[in-house]
């Protein structure tokens, strides 16, 4: 092909599908569109390294990289608009793109919580402006209150106190991660904070915050009523799709109450011609016949992999895809492979009261694993979770 094809998001969605394209043989054209003027850079550090002054650049690939792969980059400019009758894609700095092929990575963008008021010190974490302005509050900070546990709550908590600063959690679920690991992992990871000690709040959300005479954050009080001092708070109650630009595009979109994002194959192709989708904000339909988005670093590169394929008629891999992530919290890195529910029964493997593993089944095969701290007995697990292996011969061989 030596058609164009333009790649709406420049995050490493964006960029492993411009790279894929390449090594699967594409000579045309290639565009990469990003709303911010930074290079691609990697956002998993933001909440850990970066925010710790451990390391200043993230960046994924430097600039003579683009050159060498003749990918041209648009950076500083979002796109707004999306025409597939005309396949065109409107620019906010004026600019109008022409495509045979459209890409959108355009991930997702952090939740706020409505009514509260606008204070310095408040901070969501996403990107690279994010991660820059909560890094320098954390110089003058002692005490920090960050409202939700899922991952990134989870990661900023911990490198908060590896600074040395009073950290409290609060999330209104049972446990941290609780929706996504279910309550009984959830205790583990609530068990690792309270040991490095953060004051982790469960059951309880944030009612407003309150603020000094110069209009800066000093604290908040709790939907128990409860008030905690904090000189710096961060919010992370999850993300959502940036998919506003493509109304009136045709393209469809699933619901926001299923997660949102955009309506995708298996390898990507969207309801509208020569308009595909990959990332976060792809809801892409797997195996099982569900529709979802998986939020994971690993996920972007296995999408972009497959939809590079189908594009341009290549074999697609033929390894069965097992999905990954991780996440660092304080020394412990705790994996998940396969696909955790809520829903699963979960077997406890092992635990030393710090470190754990854990199985999680269904319909009596083994559908996930997840440990903290033991990173060779969780991805040994990969064919047995491809394979759907008896979750009762795994625990009667253990």
């Amino acid at each position: 092909m030596t058609a164009t094809i333009v790649i709406i998001g420049a995050g490493l969605a964006g960029l492993r599908t411009a790279e894929e394209l390449r090594r699967t043989g594409y000579e045309g054209e290639l565009v990469l569109v990003g709303d911010e003027s930074r290079l691609p850079y990697d956002r998993p550090p933001l909440s850990k390294q970066f925010v710790r002054g451990e390391t200043d650049d993230t960046t994924l690939r430097p600039a003579e990289f683009f050159d060498d792969k003749g990918i041209a980059l648009r950076l500083g400019t979002e796109a707004i608009g999306l025409d597939t009758a005309a396949r065109t894609v409107a620019l906010a700095d004026g600019g109008v793109l022409a495509y045979d092929q459209v890409i959108i990575a355009t991930g997702l963008r952090p939740r706020r919580l409505p009514g509260l008021p606008d204070l310095a010190g408040v901070h969501v974490l996403r990107g690279h402006a994010d991660a820059t302005a909560l890094r320098a509050d954390i110089a003058d900070a002692r005490r920090a209150l960050v409202v939700g546990a899922g991952f990134i709550g989870c990661e900023v908590a911990a490198s908060l106190r590896a600074e040395g600063l009073e950290v409290t959690l609060v999330e209104p679920q049972p446990t941290p991660l609780a929706s996504v690991l279910g309550e009984r992992v959830g205790e583990l990871v609530a068990r690792l904070h309270r040991a490095e000690g953060v004051d982790l709040r469960c059951g309880i959300g944030l009612d407003t915050l309150l603020s000094d005479d110069a209009g800066r954050v000093r604290g908040a009080r709790l939907s128990d009523g409860a008030e905690v001092a904090a000189d710096l708070v961060v919010i992370g109650v999850g993300s959502r799709p940036v998919t506003e630009w493509l109304d009136g595009s045709g393209v469809a979109l699933a619901e926001p109450a299923r997660g949102g994002g955009v309506l995708a194959d298996e390898v990507g192709r969207t309801s509208a011609e020569g308009v595909w989708a990959v990332g976060d904000v792809a809801a892409w339909r797997h195996d099982t016949g569900e529709t979802k988005r998986v939020e994971h670093w690993t996920n972007a590169g296995e999408q972009a992999k497959l939809l590079a394929c189908a594009l341009l008629g290549a074999e697609p891999p033929t390894a069965a895809r097992v999905p990954y992530f991780w996440s660092d919290q304080y020394e412990v890195k705790i994996q998940a492979l396969g696909v955790p529910s809520v829903e699963d029964t979960v077997d406890l493997i092992s635990d030393d009261g710090r470190r754990f593993l854990v199985y999680y089944s269904r319909d009596g095969k083994l559908t996930a694993v997840v440990g903290a701290g033991m990173m060779s007995a969780v991805m040994k697990m990969r064919n047995r979770i491809a394979t759907g292996a008896s979750i009762a011969e795994l625990l009667a061989s253990t």
